[in-house]
């Protein structure tokens, strides 16, 4: 039986192994021996992260041609437009590349959200907003640069489900291990 992890990654750590650049990584959380992360989150991206010893488990969450959905909120610059959000469904241009369509909506602050640390700027005279993405796909930084290309950067990204495995209450640091009928 292969082990599954459910981790929520917080803010500030590397989705590897080995601490670089003054960032923390993995090796810090007491993870079992020999799983790897499934996936990646930047470093300035927090939430759900899965970490396997199922070689084959990896190749198909990560194959995109299985198009397994990840869902996201995005706290971003400004109060998105439902013009915004048509375009991020239609899918946008980002660094040549036009990404594919995915389910997007506005969304309210979630009241269950944690603080982050550290907090994400605050101006006065610039509101922020939310939104809910679900992608199929995961180029590098990609939700971050489709609210750019459609004028809303993200300030905060939290990711909250991979698949059909939700983050539910998990705190930043803390996993569980779940089942591998994930996909």
């Amino acid at each position: 039986m292969s082990t599954v992890i459910l981790f929520n990654k917080p803010y500030g750590v590397l989705s590897q192994f080995t601490p670089e650049a003054d960032h923390p990584a993995l090796d810090t959380f007491g993870f079992p021996a020999g799983v790897y992360a499934a996936g990646r989150l930047d470093h300035d991206s927090e939430g759900a992260l899965l970490l396997t010893d199922n070689g084959k488990l990896i190749k198909k969450l990560l194959d995109p041609e299985f198009e397994h959905p990840r869902t996201y909120l995005a706290q971003v610059e400004g109060q998105i437009t439902e013009e915004a959000i048509r375009q991020l469904q239609k899918g946008v241009t980002i660094k040549r590349y036009r990404t594919k369509p995915c389910k997007a909506e506005i969304a309210s602050e979630p009241g269950w959200l944690w603080p982050r640390n550290p907090p994400v700027r605050f101006r006065a005279n610039i509101p922020t907003s939310w939104v809910q993405l679900t992608l199929i796909e995961g180029k590098n930084r990609q939700v971050r640069h489709m609210t750019a290309a459609v004028g809303f950067p993200t300030l905060r990204l939290v990711r909250i489900k991979i698949g059909n495995i939700a983050l539910g209450d998990l705190q930043p640091g803390q996993w569980c291990r779940i089942t591998d009928k994930v996909i």
